[in-house]
């Protein structure tokens, strides 16, 4: 989760309060049914699981694992249209009079070299941003299409228990934040049956067993730029007849800094990241220009516009202070805040806690909201409410052995993330189709 909703979960495992809802509409028979279909149907499941973490695609590149499924939801009954937004899979599942459903699940993988030491470790490269680079499942969006494909079968066996419509979608590009944005400009909402309401979940390093819901505000907007700062290169012993734009750049990364110390309040949220800086060639030679990518993480709408300006401003009178021209700003995407729909959230914890027992975390609408971001915020500011769940998906045991050592789990996007395949699959399928099952949906207008 560009989303690193994933980096922030062991603090929002701080922040989880029990629910105190009401007892749930049984659903043990319906939960029974499901498992009974999730015992069969898991080894398969598993084995496309291994298959893409073993064949990671970068964002808009996921022809193949969209391929697969595709096909595997054409094989559960659902009419699929392929390449939408890109390489998106859009799949509906019509079963009588009732609402639209969206389920999302993410597609793509991260431009990272694997570390985990599985015996189904991605040795796969690609080209990113026009290098050759390593890829990896490190943020569990495998175990996202497995899940999908989870729920797909398992609403199919089941239509008896519930009526509607279905809309599947595998959505390319979340971790450049732009996969949401391309398919509703595809015509996610006119070209499909329109969802009333949905859900995704994310696999995170929270324990096993643990499905993890926050009432309102879950995440954060995130906004990502590229400043090029412009220069007039030249011999590196002759400076004063250029402009050097590397200590413009390295003025800039100071100086944006005190956007967040000095003009921030301090007890709001936000957070001002130089992921990277590319200039120059050799040490001898002062290059003409210099590039620095920087991200902004905010969690109102306030700091989200004082990061924005004050970083522009900041790049601006750094160019000034070296005599260069204004700096060359391009948005490289981002997204707004992900809002949980407060009526589901309180509605599905009500629903899953018999169901999950003290593995259900509920976090109320004050608890702080996941540093990290989601593109499928994109779907709720369309218009469509909805629920996000996390999913935990590390063994216990390992994590207490971590804790132990003095060791932190790894986070999503980490070289060493490495979750659990079979708890994580099972719960979200189980979280998200017994939802559905239960008539988890936004409050009544």
């Amino acid at each position: 989760m560009a989303k690193h909703w994933l980096a922030g979960a062991a603090s929002l495992a701080l922040s989880l309060v029990a629910t105190s809802v009401q007892a749930a509409p049984d659903l043990s028979a319906a939960n029974t049914r499901l498992t009974a279909i999730l015992d069969s149907n898991y080894p398969a499941l598993e084995a496309i699981y291994k298959d893409l973490h073993l064949h990671p695609e970068l964002g808009m590149q996921e022809a193949r694992t969209a391929g697969i499924l595709a096909q595997q939801l054409r094989k559960a009954g659902f009419t699929v249209t392929e390449k939408v937004g890109g390489t998106g899979v859009v799949a509906v599942l019509k079963n009588g009079e009732g609402p639209t459903i969206l389920v999302r699940a993410d597609m793509d993988a991260l431009p990272l070299e694997e570390k985990t030491g599985l015996p189904w470790s991605s040795k796969v490269r690609a080209t990113y941003e026009g290098k050759d680079v390593p890829v990896m499942h490190a943020c569990g969006h495998d175990t996202h299409v497995a899940y999908l494909i989870g729920v797909a079968q398992a609403l199919s066996a089941m239509r008896d228990s519930w009526s509607g419509t279905v809309v599947l979608i595998g959505q390319p590009a979340e971790e450049p934040l732009k996969g949401a944005r391309a398919m509703l400009d595809d015509g996610l909402l006119t070209r499909f049956p329109k969802p009333d309401f949905g859900f995704a979940a994310h696999v995170t390093n929270l324990p096993a067993g643990a499905v993890a819901i926050k009432a309102g505000a879950s995440s954060s907007a995130s906004d990502s730029y590229s400043v090029t700062f412009h220069g007039r290169g030249g011999h590196g012993s002759m400076p004063a007849a250029t402009i050097d734009p590397i200590p413009i750049a390295a003025r800039f990364v100071t100086d944006a800094q005190t956007v967040i110390s000095r003009e921030k309040d301090p007890a709001a949220f936000g957070v001002l990241t130089i992921g990277a800086i590319n200039a120059g060639s050799a040490p001898n030679i002062i290059p003409d220009s210099a590039e620095v990518k920087v991200n902004l993480r905010s969690q109102s709408p306030e700091v989200r516009e004082l990061l924005r300006g004050g970083t522009a401003r900041s790049a601006k009178a750094a160019a000034m202070m070296g005599n260069a021209p204004d700096p060359t700003i391009t948005y490289l995407g981002g997204t707004g805040v992900l809002m949980n729909d407060e009526a589901m959230a309180a509605a599905a914890a009500k629903a899953l806690t018999p169901v999950f027992g003290k593995g259900l975390l509920f976090a109320p609408v004050t608890a702080q909201p996941m540093s990290g971001s989601e593109d499928f915020s994109e779907f709720v500011d369309a218009g469509v409410p909805s629920l996000f769940f996390g999913i935990g998906g590390y063994d216990p045991a390992k994590l207490a052995e971590l804790k132990a050592k003095g060791e932190p789990a790894p986070t999503n996007h980490s070289p060493f993330f490495a979750p659990q395949a079979e708890p994580a699959i099972r719960n979200a399928v189980t979280a998200i189709v017994l939802s559905i099952i239960a008539g988890v949906r936004p409050a009544a207008k």
